[in-house]
């Protein structure tokens, strides 16, 4: 795109650099979901709520189910950057 083309996309800049920003929040949003050491604390902290009898057996093994799932998919995405933890 030559520099007519960046002209006239200069109105279109601020619509631009929102949707950057937006990509942005998105990921680091995604970035803490995924992390693998929040899952693990949100996996203690459940296991905590069903000994302290806050939780029952099923929505303990649901929630339990989705919080594996989103451990998962984290480890798969730290590996995927070489961003490896040890724990």
């Amino acid at each position: 795109m030559g520099l007519i083309g960046e002209v006239l996309l200069l109105p279109f800049a601020p619509v631009r650099g929102s949707l950057w920003a937006v990509r942005q929040v998105l990921a680091e949003a995604e970035r803490q979901y995924y992390d693998p050491a929040v899952v693990r604390a949100e996996l203690a902290l459940l296991e905590q709520q069903l000994e302290a009898g806050e939780l029952d057996e099923q929505e303990f093994d649901r929630r339990e189910d989705e919080l594996l799932d989103r451990l998962e998919i984290g480890l798969q995405r730290t590996a995927g950057t070489g961003e490896g933890t040890t724990g």
